[in-house]
């Protein structure tokens, strides 16, 4: 602990989440660690959020200050969907942020969520090894993430000793998540919880190989940015899974890889129905492996200058297979407008 002074850094950070709940112990948590350490918070409210939310070191956005932004996005994103955080994205970038945290509101953070990771890592890498279920390596359990398609799951990776230590550029990086890890509904139904990870060193996947990274605990440098877009026109449950596919396979083009840490949180999970989950994340386990096979035929231009472009031609394959309405597109269009703007 600080004493509640406001620890030096050197970079503006901005922690984003979304809820519909009030100013809960957890977001309490959340704004008096931000306020300590001189980041911003913002949370994104929802139809369902209450009315009159104040939580001292805490900016919320209800649906109607959402609309009062000025971003076109916030009037032409669904309501009651977790893609509203998009906003939370926009507005932290027009305040400034360098980097974003981002994380949900029934995550506890460990002191370690707090610090700021290098970008360039320096660590056991792995590269063109296909699915790569990262959680082996932190883990004896046969567990996987939510979107790692189910045929993949008992494949073993190489021994983490054997790996090379590379030094690579992650402007994306995924924290693990204690006791109520991101795991898929089929998991949740049949296997034990809690489960907990070691506290083993990071590791990095480099290009060729795949693992979906969620938005519960996650490290996003501005170059990376126009890669936050959550789908909105996805289900719930596959929205930050297909983003994620969608941002490893633009990483790659620019040289930049996913780093992955040892856990930083812990979940205290909000209340789910198993059988609505495992409904919701139907789309993933029937396709999530056709999904990436089809990103990766994609030519894929380098620079950032080319995130935009390269990211409306991901989400315009993901509407050629159906799997999105088109409508997806005119929110893409508007999230690139707004985030330039933002970006002014």
């Amino acid at each position: 602990m600080n004493n509640g002074k406001t620890l030096e850094t050197p970079h503006k950070v901005a922690l984003v989440v979304t809820s519909i709940a009030g100013p809960t112990q957890i977001l309490q948590t959340f704004a008096r660690g931000s306020q300590e350490r001189g980041y911003k918070f913002i949370v994104i409210g929802d139809s369902a959020s209450p009315a009159g939310f104040q939580l001292e070191g805490c900016r919320f956005y209800s649906l109607d200050q959402q609309y009062q932004t000025g971003f076109t996005f916030a009037r032409q994103c669904p309501t009651k969907h977790y893609a509203r955080k998009n906003l939370g994205y926009l507005l932290a970038r027009r305040d400034g942020a360098e980097i974003i945290l981002e994380t949900d509101d029934d995550n506890l953070p460990y002191e370690t969520f707090w610090r700021v990771p290098d970008r360039r890592q320096s660590t056991r890498t792995i590269s063109n090894h296909g699915w790569s279920n990262v959680y082996q390596y932190y883990s004896e359990a046969t567990i996987w993430p939510r979107g790692f398609p189910l045929d993949h799951v008992k494949d073993r990776l190489p021994a983490r000793d054997s790996l090379p230590v590379e030094d690579t550029d992650c402007p994306i990086q995924q924290g693990l998540v204690n006791e109520n890890p991101d795991v898929d509904a089929i998991y949740r139904l049949v296997s034990p919880l809690p489960q907990s990870f070691a506290s083993s060193g990071s590791v990095v996947l480099a290009e060729g190989s795949w693992c979906p990274f969620n938005s519960q605990n996650t490290w996003w440098w501005r170059d990376a940015f126009p890669l936050l877009y959550l789908p909105g026109y996805s289900s719930f449950r596959m929205t930050d899974i297909w983003r994620s596919f969608v941002a490893q396979r633009i990483a790659w083009a620019n040289n930049w890889s996913v780093a992955f840490h040892q856990p930083t949180a812990w979940q205290e999970r909000n209340e789910h129905n198993l059988m609505r989950d495992f409904h919701d994340e139907l789309p993933g386990y029937l396709h999530n492996k056709s999904i990436c096979e089809e990103l990766d035929k994609l030519q894929i231009r380098p620079g950032t200058d080319q995130l935009g472009n390269n990211l409306r031609v991901c989400y315009e394959q993901l509407v050629s297979m159906e799997l999105l309405d088109r409508r997806e597109l005119v929110l893409v269009d508007a999230w690139l407008t707004d985030l330039q703007t933002a970006s002014e």
